[in-house]
């Protein structure tokens, strides 16, 4: 079949022409999906689209209309697809609901690591040989109070390195984990593990009762000097609030690698022209901040295990089975 893969890194390149060599003509393009370059997919039964896509209903018509069939989303994250229209329009949509979790994990990790002992700042100083310490100094992690809001696959895999460190580990989410509690994980209310955790790491999926999760009240209760890392969605956390936080001189550090309205921004090389979004601008003067481009989950391990899925959805869709991954038509399997 003739697949037109949207938004493919230059790393992500060679290892989707791999997976579909000898099977299927691959069509690479670093361009996004969204309406206007939909119509480059025209004559391609398959698409496959990155997490910032934007697959709408207008964009989701223009491919139908142009002979798509199949949706192979390169994520485990879905919101960018309006799967109603697609279920309206016959496509079948699919996405990939496993991955190398510790990926994510030690990115948020190098993050809260970063932005504890400003090593950002000290890298900085070092290349302009100004190796003074004034403003560098951190704190240990061995014996912080560490929170896991979210803990599943990702969120168990940054405990157990928390576990390592040292940490004493709260937990928040709809269940406990047993994996978790046998590290001695106390589950707690949301309000108690912000208002008792140095440091809180977000591994929760964006829902609506999960959007803004850490808003203006959320941020109140956390420390003054609390270390806040955001490695799974960028709508979990209200950025507007947090840059009022920030202003007012509380939060030691904050690691994000995604942000609400990143669509358009990651991913782009921008620094000729600048952005235009004043919130992330705003954001990023703060020097206890860390901003990565939703990388978390850029490694060989996961782009590998992501592509091998992707290709593996591809063939059931040839063969006219569903799986696991299958999101329209709905399935149990």
């Amino acid at each position: 079949m003739e697949i037109l893969a949207y938004g493919v890194q230059a790393d992500e390149r060679p290892l989707l022409a791999a997976a579909f060599e000898g099977r299927h003509a691959l069509r690479a393009l670093d361009v996004f999906l969204n309406h206007d370059t939909a119509p480059l997919a025209a004559g391609h039964p398959v698409v496959s689209s990155s997490v910032n896509d934007v697959l709408d209903a207008e964009t989701l018509g223009v491919l139908a209309a142009g002979g798509t069939k199949l949706i192979a989303q390169r994520s485990t994250g879905f919101n960018n697809i309006d799967l109603d229209a697609a279920a309206e329009l016959g496509l079948t949509v699919a996405r990939v609901s496993y991955y190398s979790p510790y990926a994510v994990a030690e990115h948020a990790w190098a993050l809260a690591l970063a932005v504890n002992r400003r090593l950002t700042r000290a890298a900085n100083r070092s290349r302009e040989f100004d190796f003074r310490l004034d403003g560098l100094m951190g704190r240990d992690i061995h014996g912080m109070t560490v929170g896991v809001v979210g803990t599943g696959k990702i969120g168990e895999c940054f405990a157990r390195i928390a576990h390592g460190f040292g940490t004493q580990l709260l937990g928040w989410d709809i269940a406990p984990n047993p994996h978790c509690l046998e590290l001695g994980m106390e589950y707690v209310e949301r309000e108690e593990l912000l208002s008792r955790s140095d440091l809180i790491s977000l591994h929760v999926p964006l829902l609506p009762a999960t959007h803004h999760l850490i808003d203006a009240d959320a941020l109140a209760v956390m420390r003054d000097d609390a270390i806040l890392v955001n490695s799974s969605r960028g709508g979990l956390v209200d950025t507007a609030a947090l840059v009022e936080t920030l202003r007012s001189g509380r939060l030691s550090g904050v690691g994000l690698d995604v942000y609400e309205e990143e669509t358009g921004v990651f991913f782009f090389d921008r620094s000729v022209e600048g952005i235009d979004d004043d919130v992330l601008a705003r954001l990023m003067t703060f020097p206890q901040v860390l901003v990565t481009s939703h990388q978390a989950y850029f490694t060989r391990t996961a782009v590998g295990q992501i592509i091998e899925a992707t290709a593996r959805n591809i063939h059931d869709f040839e063969a006219g089975r569903t799986n696991e991954n299958t999101l329209v038509p709905k399935t149990d399997t």
